[in-house]
């Protein structure tokens, strides 16, 4: 199994409390070589063999829910946080991850393995889509840009960049992605539902805000595919729109029904949805994170986590961080 364990112990130093709680272990996926590799990690897998309860995107239907859920709202909201969901590729080990997860003796996932040759991989959701045009006054309403241009690889190698171009942010897990260093060689794959989708990918991205204390990561992407980026427009306005109505409806009973699902790539595969309940919710300096029995495998640290009716904002969202040794899975922390 690529997780590493990290069991905390409750202690105290320089008057600070250490982290009590089971650290447990990130559900980054490791392999070398080529990544038909992947597959054989999918079959292979200990922790939830045959991956009964992880439902193919493309097969997702409304009996797929609790009898309870059976909604078309809630079903459209799956189907539309499934769109956004990403698989996240890394190629290196920064050498500034630091010896110890934030308040423990427990070792972070990779550290001094910077000369490592293993690829790893985790899930990640796309946000927040914006147009640019020549970086005008009238498009930065839609959002604000530093550049003048496309900075996408291709333009920056190109003495005619293009001067229209979209950009989007991204969640993941810190320790998925860490800093830019390692942003510099990750690589985002979209739509990736079935063995035979068309590889779409976007490989310009850049850290945006990195919190390991969280265990949260946004990324700003960009592409100047007009195809790929009005898709993303569209996909996103569509998320947010059902997003609000299934928030209106479940908010006042979200700590009754629990319900949360999860959109990732099990071990760098094909993208699954799996539905489940929270347990437990966690407070820490003003932050909450929650547990679940969500099935989750190595390769969804970074998934979208939604749980149904709860408030967090586009820039504080959910990310899968790990799983515990008692069985069950955890959220990085976020403020609502």
């Amino acid at each position: 199994m690529s997780s590493r364990k990290r069991k905390a112990k409750t202690q105290w130093t320089n008057g600070k409390k250490l982290r009590k709680e089971n650290i447990g272990e990130h559900e980054t996926q490791e392999w070398e070589g080529a990544d038909y590799n992947l597959k054989k990690k999918y079959k292979n897998c200990t922790k939830n063999p045959g991956h009964s309860q992880f439902i193919p995107v493309h097969q997702l239907c409304l009996r797929n829910l609790p009898n309870e859920f059976k909604e078309i709202h809630l079903f459209q909201l799956v189907k539309a946080a499934a769109n956004l969901a990403v698989l996240v590729t890394v190629t290196l080990i920064s050498p500034n991850r630091p010896k110890f997860w934030p308040r423990t003796f427990q070792s972070y996932p990779y550290y001094k393995q910077s000369h490592s040759r293993k690829k790893r991989c985790g899930s990640g959701r796309i946000f927040n889509v914006s147009s640019f045009k020549n970086a005008n006054k009238q498009n930065r309403r839609k959002g604000f840009t530093n550049y003048e241009n496309c900075w996408c690889r291709k333009c920056q190698d190109s003495d005619t960049p293009s001067k229209e171009w979209w950009e989007f942010n991204m969640d993941t897990a810190a320790h998925v992605v860490f800093d830019d260093i390692e942003a510099s060689q990750t690589t985002l794959r979209l739509f990736y539902d079935r063995d035979d989708s068309p590889v779409v990918i976007v490989d310009k991205v850049s850290v945006v805000h990195a919190n390991i204390d969280d265990d949260f990561c946004e990324l700003k992407c960009v592409t100047c595919d007009q195809e790929l980026g009005n898709k993303l427009i569209q996909m996103w306005k569509h998320f947010a729109n059902v997003w609000f109505k299934v928030l209106k409806k479940y908010k006042n009973s979200r700590s009754k029904h629990k319900l949360n699902f999860i959109v990732s790539h099990p071990h760098g595969c094909t993208k699954k949805v799996t539905v489940g309940k929270w347990n437990k919710k966690r407070n820490n300096d003003g932050k909450t994170s929650f547990n679940y029995t969500t099935c989750t495998c190595p390769g969804s640290s970074g998934a979208q986590v939604q749980c149904v009716g709860y408030y967090v904002g586009w820039m504080f969202n959910l990310v899968h961080s790990g799983t515990t040794n008692d069985g069950f899975n955890f959220s990085g922390a976020t403020i609502f």
